[in-house]
């Protein structure tokens, strides 16, 4: 029994940690750009379908499978991502907030519908099945074939976080995190804030794809109602409740909510008749919604929530300027 509970909590955490990749993503944009997207489930989904495409054994009812290996898939599926970012970037980039918000629903909305509607290309409603998985060979040993995965994740997760930490203290972090709090002092000190929001939303969306690619290796089936708005829901919700502006937060905030998201399926099905649950799941987005106001009530930046540096340096000097 308890090798069964050590199993399913590899799978947790792996499942968790394809979301810690696309918070690192998100946080890209939003937490350190300012840049309000809601389009996630596109990228995602574009990263799941080429990676998917590029290997799995070729078929005659679809195009594509080009049985590559699992490495050249995940690095294809965040490449196409990000080309896809941004393309979308340089039609939508200049937009603020909530014209932002609207453009990249609307990118979602469209990439759901051709991965839908595409049946040649990408399975239609049935989606893709057999794609190869990580350590697949070790899928009769669920222990094995978990820790195995939470491993290559845990790395995975691990030098994308440095590599983001890096970036967030280089110059070219230092320019984001000024734009996000004053653009026009940026563009005032000879900052392209147009060029910079592009790099950081393709940086995010390449980011988001290859979570798409590695999620859709782990579990081993895509279909389009995997990457329906309520995805971009939970990601969202996962950043804000880590902490928007830190990776860390957005990591713990991943495993967070994505704990929640199962403890909520759980009592779902073992306190509603079965007859009824289809209705109750919505429940789960109570939960989430709930959990989400409590957190937010105690730590209004999330649990990790990267202060306001301009505010903070106006406190700083607040008590000596009436000195």
């Amino acid at each position: 029994m308890s090798l069964d509970l050590i199993a399913y909590a590899a799978f947790f955490l792996t499942m968790a940690l394809t979301y810690a990749i696309m918070c690192l993503g998100l946080n890209v944009q939003w937490g350190q750009t300012g840049l309000f997207n809601v389009g996630i489930a596109a990228f995602v989904a574009i990263g799941a379908y080429v990676s998917a495409l590029l290997t799995t054994p070729d078929a005659a009812d679809r195009v594509g499978g080009f049985d590559l290996p699992i490495a050249v898939g995940w690095i294809g599926g965040a490449l196409v991502a990000g080309l896809a970012a941004w393309l979308v970037g340089a039609l939508t980039i200049r937009l603020r907030s909530d014209y932002l918000a609207i453009a990249t629903f609307g990118v979602a909305v469209t990439v759901q519908l051709c991965v839908l509607n595409l049946q040649p290309l990408t399975g239609g409603a049935f989606g893709i099945g057999f794609i190869p998985r990580p350590f697949g060979d070790l899928a009769g040993d669920p222990l094995a074939f978990g820790l195995s995965n939470l491993a290559l994740m845990t790395a995975v997760v691990l030098a994308l976080y440095l590599a983001l930490q890096h970036l967030a203290k280089s110059p070219w972090g230092r320019v984001l995190r000024a734009i996000r709090e004053d653009e026009t002092a940026a563009q005032a000190l000879g900052k392209r804030p147009i060029r910079f929001r592009l790099q950081a939303f393709t940086i995010g969306g390449a980011i988001m794809g290859l979570a798409g690619a590695a999620q859709g290796q782990f579990i081993g089936f895509i279909a389009p109602d995997n990457y329906l708005p309520i995805l971009t829901f939970q990601v969202w919700a996962m950043l804000i409740v880590g902490g928007s502006g830190n990776n860390r937060g957005a990591i713990l905030g991943a495993v967070l909510v994505w704990g929640l998201w199962a403890l909520s399926a759980a009592a779902v099905s073992a306190f509603v008749l079965p007859e009824q649950q289809a209705r109750a799941a919505a429940l789960q987005i109570v939960m989430i919604g709930v959990g989400l106001c409590l957190i937010l009530l105690v730590r209004p930046r999330g649990i990790l929530g990267a202060s306001n540096a301009l505010a903070s340096l106006t406190r700083k000097r607040t008590p000596k300027s009436k000195e």
